[in-house]
This record gives C-alpha cells, sequence and structure tokens, in this order.
C-alpha cells in the first residue's frame, strides 16, 4: 500500500492571521478559488512552484505541549543565521538554539510562528556546500 501526502494541516486559534503569517516565509500564495478571508475557519496556502499545500484550520483547544511533527526550514539563498534574523523580525520566537551544536557552522535554531507552533531553520544549500 502507497499513498502521498495530499497537505500538511496546522491547528490554530486563527486560520486567517496564522497562514497570512507563514505566506512570506514560505513565499506561498493563496490557492485558487479557496476563501482565504478574515473570519474563514480554514485557510489553505500552497507553494507556486512545487504545488505543496498548507492547511490551516480553526480548532477550539491551546497548544499546551511540544509537536510532535514540525516543518525544517532551509533558506533558499540567504544564510541561515540571516533566515533566523528575518523570521524572528516577523515575529517568530526563538525556541531553542542548537547551532554549533555538531561542530562549528553546525546545527539548527527551533523557533515558533504567533501561535507557538514550532519549527527548525536550517543551514542553506550553499552553507552545506561550502563545508563539502
Amino acid at each position: 500500500m502507497t499513498a502521498f501526502i495530499s497537505h500538511v494541516t496546522v491547528d490554530c486559534r486563527n486560520a486567517y492571521e496564522l497562514s497570512e503569517w507563514w505566506k512570506p516565509v514560505l513565499g506561498y500564495v493563496d490557492i485558487d478559488g479557496d476563501p482565504n478571508l478574515p473570519g474563514h475557519e480554514e485557510c489553505m496556502i500552497r507553494d507556486p512552484e512545487t504545488g505543496q499545500q498548507l492547511l490551516f484550520i480553526e480548532v477550539p483547544d491551546d497548544k499546551t505541549v511540544k509537536n510532535r511533527l514540525h516543518l525544517d526550514l532551509r533558506p533558499r539563498a540567504a544564510s541561515r543565521d540571516e533566515e533566523l534574523a528575518t523570521l524572528v523580525a516577523h515575529g517568530a520566537t526563538v525556541v531553542d538554539d542548537l547551532r554549533g551544536t555538531y561542530g562549528p557552522g553546525s546545527g539548527w535554531v527551533v523557533l515558533a510562528d504567533p501561535e507557538g507552533n514550532e519549527f527548525c531553520i536550517l543551514r542553506s544549500p550553499g552553507e552545506l556546500a561550502a563545508d563539502a
């Protein structure tokens, strides 16, 4: 048996606000015809190049523990540290800094979006290639 991932769903308190927060972080856009409007309980965004989708859906309960599943982001062009600064300026919160954990220039930083959902920022492809 095989299947493919249709989209990743993020439970949240405000689907519109969180989808709007994530769009510039990932370079995603609205789904054509999807009512991604303030007050809508479900908002889906997609990568315009790959079609990958994230669905934000409102739930009544608050996030109370660490995510069991999270996104690992790799900057397309900027360095990890440049992207980290951009994300923090955009409203992300640093949860744990694991840069250098596995040697100089290695590691990642664990962040949280405005609703506390954790995600990580990794080193860019250019940074990885420089170490090869």
